[in-house]
């Protein structure tokens, strides 16, 4: 049971007052008529003579949460918020009565959700008021939400503090964390723009949207530790997806030839300012195309999403506290061979080492600090080169391409170089925000690929790529050739609402239990 402080114990006492005095402090119906935006418009429609009602008064009925009340004797002004900002209430013993005043005064705290009805004015500094002839309690806050501070520095200067800053109060208790931080609210509606405007791009461009399975009986499409349940009914165990990779592209097989899903992907692995367990991702697959069509794609989907929910492709990113980046997104993005990229930041040409034990001696003679695990594949190598030289310095958007086959197992390989598959992952801010393939359509290459993998992996390795055996089947059947993609949605949210941490573009992180 929870245990009640001082100032709930108050207000707990008032609900029981509201309640002996035949009031009900949680009521079942609610008649707003307007949002606070809409009374503002109607007011000002009024104004400026530019509506065809009846008569000059806008009579409304608005709801929302106490934010502010000052008593002035036989008036008392209140602020309002609802889901479209705030708006003053006019309380005035003319309309309402001394003995009214009085219990809106002492029943009504800050947090509570009030219904108020009357006419809609303008104060002498000219700002839209209800002047209120009628409200009623909606609903009793028993607790106070967090208020913000002003401190007053030596100087003179007032400086007003967040309502909550604690970030990590701000994650476990979001419900709080969006009721006194409107940038916060404005962030999540900016995440749902970004996520429509997406599907607006792909729906114009002729993609299908679909829904493959949560639940799957072998996880694929990546290298990941899955979450494992077990399903009573059909007596064995499932997996929660890790990605939608392979359902998607069965679907091309069924001449689907356009197919894009967002939805949950959920990975088994550690959180990072870039990483949670459970995460939103969009992947399409696109028949008849290669890597080098899904990069004009790719360029022209978030360009579109810049254009459409933000009005620029110009964006400030504050990756950490003093390190500002000022992005760009106008098309093309710049292009990257990644030898190359690995050759000008850590003086290595990978090309020269064909084998994991020549790249693992260059990489520790050229660098002595550098820590690379020698017991790993060569391309797993190549990726610790990658993150420790060069991914740190792809600021602006940027297609790194052409990746090692042995750490991409389900790409093309380059024509004239079997170590090397059509593979790129878009950059930005120095992390990776998408990843995609010309994808292997040759059933029996994939099938020695998968087999090769099952060898490479160490016993306790738990990041494995399983082999599938009815996507193989699905491809013996025929897939045409075919370009795919993969973004997360929370890292292109975090880039272009200039959030650091996945955690501020996600409703409800994963988070440890709290004790």
């Amino acid at each position: 049971m929870a245990e009640y402080n001082s100032l709930e114990q108050i207000r707990l006492q008032k609900i029981e007052e509201l309640r002996a005095e035949g009031i009900n402090p949680y009521p079942t119906r609610a008649e707003r008529t307007h949002t606070s935006a809409q009374a503002i418009a109607a007011l000002e429609a009024v104004s400026t003579g530019s509506t065809t009602a009846e008569g000059t008064e806008v009579k409304a009925t608005l709801a929302g949460r106490l934010r502010a009340s000052r008593a002035m004797g036989k008036l008392t002004f209140a602020h309002i918020e609802d889901g479209e900002g705030k708006i003053q209430l006019f309380f005035r013993v003319n309309e309402l009565g001394q003995e009214k005043i009085e219990f809106f005064n002492k029943m009504f705290d800050l947090g509570d959700f009030i219904q108020a009805a009357g006419v809609m004015m303008r104060t002498r500094t000219g700002e839209a008021t209800l002047l209120v002839h009628d409200f009623k309690m909606l609903a009793k806050a028993v607790s106070p939400l967090p208020a913000a501070k002003d401190e007053t520095l030596e100087d003179g200067t007032v400086v007003r503090h967040a309502a909550l800053e604690d970030n990590e109060i701000r994650a476990r208790q979001r419900y709080a964390d969006l009721a006194v931080n409107p940038q916060v609210r404005d962030t999540f509606r900016k995440r749902a723009a970004i996520t429509k405007a997406l599907r607006t791009f792909l729906d114009d461009n002729g993609f299908l949207e679909v829904e493959t399975p949560i639940l799957q009986p072998l996880y694929g499409g990546a290298a990941a530790r899955p979450f494992t349940t077990h399903h009573n009914e059909l007596e064995q165990d499932m997996y929660l997806r890790i990605s939608f990779e392979l359902y998607l592209k069965r679907l091309l097989v069924g001449n689907l030839e356009r197919v894009y899903e967002i939805g949950r992907d959920f990975r088994n692995e550690g959180v990072s300012y870039k990483h949670n367990p459970e995460f939103t991702q969009l992947e399409f697959y696109c028949a008849y195309a290669d890597y080098l069509k899904v990069m004009e794609l790719t360029e022209n989907m978030v360009g579109y999403v810049c254009d459409t929910v933000f009005g620029t492709r110009k964006f400030t990113f504050e990756k950490e506290p003093g390190k500002v980046y000022e992005l760009d997104f106008t098309t093309p993005w710049r292009r990257l061979e990644m030898r190359q990229g690995i050759l000008e930041t850590s003086g290595i040409d990978i090309a020269e080492y064909p084998t994991a034990e020549t790249l693992f001696k260059a990489i520790v003679a050229k660098h002595p600090e550098a820590r690379p695990d020698p017991h790993v594949t060569r391309g797993k190598l190549i990726d610790f080169l990658l993150g420790e030289f060069l991914e740190p310095t792809l600021i602006q958007p940027t297609f790194l391409h052409d990746y090692p086959r042995d750490i991409s197992p389900l790409a093309k390989p380059k024509p004239g170089d079997p170590l090397t598959v059509e593979r790129f992952e878009g950059y930005v801010a120095g992390f990776e925000l998408c990843n995609a393939f010309t994808e292997l359509n040759d059933p029996l290459d994939q099938e020695q690929r998968f087999v090769d993998m099952q060898s490479d992996y160490t016993d306790d390795e738990e990041e494995k790529h399983p082999l599938d055996e009815d996507y193989l089947r699905a491809m013996r059947y025929g897939m045409p050739p075919n370009g795919g993609f993969g973004m997360g949605v929370d890292r292109l949210t975090m880039v272009l609402t200039n959030n650091r941490s996945i955690r501020e573009v996600l409703l409800f992180p994963a988070l440890r239990k709290e004790e």
